[in-house]
């Protein structure tokens, strides 16, 4: 496949049938990444589960596949969370051109939050525990569903912050250089000026955050190279 626009009938034609046969408790979103990732989302159906519509941003792992941190980011039936409280159960397939290249991907996300609040009474009533909603699996697939990459990148930062375990003001040179790796990792500086953000928030120039930036990355490199 070469590009999601070129196949756009086909993928109209996909996604009615998966509306018609699985219903409206299923959001499918389809997401064309050669785009700005600030508009990514070329086609959704039941866009009210996560609040989003066409011409909405990309989320995090999208960012991660297209940095190349995570190297096949195709994941299926994971649990994932809405900044509203939805709970859903989620599948995520990226697509790529004859060279490799990202160039979309398609999400399905099964809101079951009202079948989760049924099993919880039933297991309250049956006295039988439920599993822990802390589970591993759902703290590995941290998903975020965005409008915006302003939305995405405010995400980035709290995380940052969280990573460190500091608050910004106490950051040091090495905490900064640390912060800006994290964020590079998560793909932050795919999103357009998201490094002026940054910058913002370290209190640093453009100059110090370049300079950070490509020690990170030489580091970085240098690490994966195979010892002799």
């Amino acid at each position: 496949m070469q590009s999601i626009s070129e196949n756009m009938d086909f993928f109209t034609h996909l996604l009615d049938m998966m509306e018609s046969e699985l219903g409206k408790e299923y959001e499918l979103v389809l997401h064309d990444l050669t785009k700005d990732y600030n508009h990514t989302i070329v086609d959704i159906r039941n866009g009210h589960i996560t609040n989003r519509s066409i011409g909405d941003c990309g989320n995090n792992l999208g960012l991660e596949v297209l940095r190349g941190t995570i190297e096949n980011g195709n994941r299926y039936n994971y649990i994932t969370h809405t900044n509203d409280g939805k709970i859903l159960r989620s599948s995520t397939m990226f697509m790529r051109d004859k060279d490799g290249k990202v160039v979309g991907s398609l999400c399905i996300n099964k809101d079951i939050t009202f079948s989760v609040s049924m099993e919880r009474y039933l297991h309250q009533v049956n006295e039988y525990p439920l599993i822990s909603a802390d589970s591993k699996e759902e703290k590995n697939n941290n998903e975020v569903f965005v409008n915006n990459v302003g939305e995405l990148m405010d995400y980035f930062l709290q995380e940052g912050l969280k990573n460190i375990g500091k608050q910004g003001r106490e950051f040091t040179k090495e905490d900064k250089k640390q912060f800006i790796q994290f964020l590079d990792k998560k793909g932050a500086f795919i999103i357009a000026k998201s490094s002026e953000r940054v910058c913002e928030f370290l209190g640093i120039s453009k100059f110090t955050f370049y300079n950070y930036l490509d020690s990170v990355r030489k580091e970085e490199a240098s690490d994966s190279l195979p010892s002799k």
